[in-house]
């Protein structure tokens, strides 16, 4: 007997003439649609407090005055994105008053410093990270990392109402998974990272298989309430010549992990003839990435294609015509002038329209030397170009 299931979003895919605009825009991304009219949105922001001094209101509704679209890609939260999902998160507090600065530990227990008084809008320096050997692992960390800890799931039904609510208009439900060298990073420290792979590795498989047994048990949770569309990891492995670390490290010490969890994902799928995308987000030289996730956990999608390490969008998308791309624009230019954003955004948006699959965003956050006049006048032309 042949079972009926209800074309809600969640069961099966909702008909796309019941999807919302938006949600019908990112899916025609996602099949790379030649001529498709592109995604308007906005990878970020550092920029907004001297926007608000040159005349942006600050209660003004980002997407009305830029021209962005309303959401198509709702994103599952609970695992965190840059730092593990520690619950209980470690306390925020002033470590040491340095001033004009002082020192803090974040949330994921790292010694940060910071403007004083501030906390956002611009990079912080990082001076210290809670893991030192398998000791202060267990004691200060792992223990966070208990997918039964009762505080972790507080909200859950309203966090999934909400979730199923936007299924059910035919958006893309996007499960964000912080990626095992940026959650790595967190822990040990980029420099300490570089040694831990050969001094401890049995500790950074400790970690590793800590991250996995967190992120399957969560993800396992939201799959009884939904299909997912597409898992994101927030990797940044990549620096301006390319990867952080070795292929073979990577082999070792990551890749299995996400192997195990994507093949979990899949197995538990509501609808299971949905494609299930997987986007890596790294910063860098992403060249010798690309083919490492192709090969190894078929990647589809890659962001942010940062300019200034070599990444152009309209190569790469030459390149690799499978691939759905997010970023590729040149923050730098946007901080230069009209003219210069003219040249640029119509090299890129004609070709990366035509060719489909591609969201135009800035190749990180945009920064504050781009001013409001630049930036509202590069909305206007990806307005005009991107349909």
């Amino acid at each position: 007997m042949i079972t009926a299931f209800p074309a809600d979003g969640i069961h099966a895919m909702l008909p796309r003439e019941k999807m919302t605009p938006a949600a019908r825009k990112w899916r025609d991304t996602y099949a790379i649609t030649p001529e498709a009219p592109l995604v308007r949105k906005e990878f970020g922001y550092y920029c907004l407090e001297e926007w608000y001094k040159q005349g942006l209101d600050p209660g003004a509704d980002l997407a009305e005055v830029f021209g962005y679209d309303p959401p198509g890609r709702h994103l599952m939260l609970k695992l965190g994105w840059c730092e593990a999902a520690f619950c209980p998160a470690f306390e925020d507090k002033v470590l040491e008053d340095r001033g004009e600065y002082e020192l803090v530990q974040d949330s994921a227990g790292r010694g940060v410093l910071v403007f004083k008084g501030r906390r956002n809008g611009f990079m912080p320096e990082y001076v210290d990270h809670p893991v030192k050997d398998r000791k202060s692992w267990e004691e200060k960390c792992k223990w966070r990392m208990n997918p039964t800890t009762p505080q972790r799931w507080e909200k859950f039904d309203e966090f999934i109402s909400e979730s199923q609510f936007a299924a059910r208009q035919g958006q893309m439900i996007c499960q964000l998974v912080p990626g095992g060298y940026m959650y790595l990073r967190s822990l040990f420290g980029p420099a300490e990272l570089m040694y831990a792979w050969y001094d401890m590795p049995e500790v950074i498989h400790d970690c590793m298989k800590t991250w996995f047994e967190l992120a399957d048990a969560v993800i396992a949770r939201h799959q009884e309430c939904l299909t997912l569309d597409e898992v994101f990891l927030s990797e940044d492995i990549c620096y301006n010549h390319g990867l952080l670390c070795s292929p073979d490290t990577m082999k070792e010490f990551l890749l299995p992990y996400y192997q195990q969890l994507l093949a979990n994902i899949r197995v538990r799928q509501i609808d299971k003839s949905r494609r299930l995308y997987v986007q890596i987000d790294t910063d860098g030289h992403c060249h010798p990435a690309i083919p490492i996730y192709r090969e190894t956990i078929g990647m589809d999608v890659m962001s942010p294609f940062e300019v200034a390490s070599g990444c152009d969008v309209v190569e790469l998308g030459e390149q690799y015509p499978w691939m759905v791309m997010s970023g590729g624009i040149d923050k730098r230019v946007l901080a230069k002038g009209k003219k210069e954003i003219d040249e640029m955004v119509e090299r890129i948006l004609p070709a990366m329209r035509k060719r489909g699959g591609y969201i135009p965003t800035c190749d990180h956050g945009v920064p504050a030397e781009v001013s409001l006049e630049n930036y509202m006048h590069y909305r206007k032309r990806c307005l005009e170009l991107g349909g």
